[in-house]
């Protein structure tokens, strides 16, 4: 059996472990299989891919950190530490995997523009950018919104609302990108990019609306699909033909 075979398979069996246990109301056991997912996948992407990105890989590194410490500490907490003594330790893990989250979708988002020239963008996506920074601001504002009802900490909103922009940013930059590129490579950014965007709504709406499994569920897989598709790009190489006025502007910008 070949050991990508094996990846499917595993990560597959952690799925639906997830999903059985979450429907059963297992919460704590459901948190556990669902946090280790994505260090499972990282894990193989490690082992399995000779030629590794450094931007997708510190990516996968920041998300799977950020997963495994989330599941530490609920633990360390759940069997250690009285429950009117907790939330100084969860604020602490909340500010700490947040940052790792925001740190990981930036490296993505900047392995993302380097593969496109930004004069080239600029000049011939002048429209494409200005509707994409007015529905990103409507959804930065519809999604402020939301969190700001239910903050528990200090500082809570202007992590929130970075957090946010640095999604949202990913998902722009990936689809000017395919825009660009119009490959094979680009799309399944674009689209890992799509499901990771809806998989971090769900999350806010899991977390500030109604905690209940199925968005939890739904969530999950989104953001299994994405690194599906993150995976798979990964793999790939850029192989669309770029005109002869793209060429030199690639040549030109320090970004390409």
């Amino acid at each position: 059996m070949s050991k990508s075979k094996i990846l499917v398979g595993l990560v597959l069996a952690l799925y639906l472990f997830f999903i059985i246990f979450e429907i059963s109301e297992e919460f704590n056991i459901a948190f556990l299989l669902d946090s280790v997912l994505i260090p499972v996948i990282t894990a193989f992407y490690i082992i399995l891919c000779k030629r590794k990105n450094i931007y997708f890989l510190l990516f996968l590194i920041c998300y799977s950190v950020s997963e495994i410490m989330g599941v530490v500490t609920h633990y360390i907490l759940y069997y250690n530490v009285p429950i009117a003594n907790r939330s100084i330790y969860y604020e602490y893990d909340y500010y700490i995997g947040s940052a790792l989250y925001i740190i990981g979708y930036a490296l993505l988002f900047f392995k993302v523009i380097k593969e496109i020239s930004l004069k080239y963008v600029l000049r011939n996506f002048k429209i494409h950018l200005i509707v994409l920074s007015a529905l990103n601001i409507y959804l930065i504002y519809v999604l402020q919104f939301i969190v700001k009802s239910e903050l528990e900490y200090k500082f809570q909103y202007h992590t929130e609302l970075i957090y946010n922009i640095v999604t949202l940013m990913l998902l722009s930059g990936a689809l000017l990108t395919y825009f660009y590129r119009d490959n094979k490579k680009s799309l399944y950014q674009f689209i890992g990019a799509l499901f990771i965007v809806f998989s971090e709504v769900l999350d806010i709406a899991y977390n500030y609306i109604d905690q209940r499994a199925l968005l939890n569920i739904i969530g999950t897989t989104l953001a299994l699909c994405a690194f599906y598709f993150f995976y798979q790009q990964a793999l790939l190489k850029h192989s669309a033909k770029v005109d002869n006025e793209q060429f030199a502007l690639m040549n030109d910008s320090s970004f390409s």
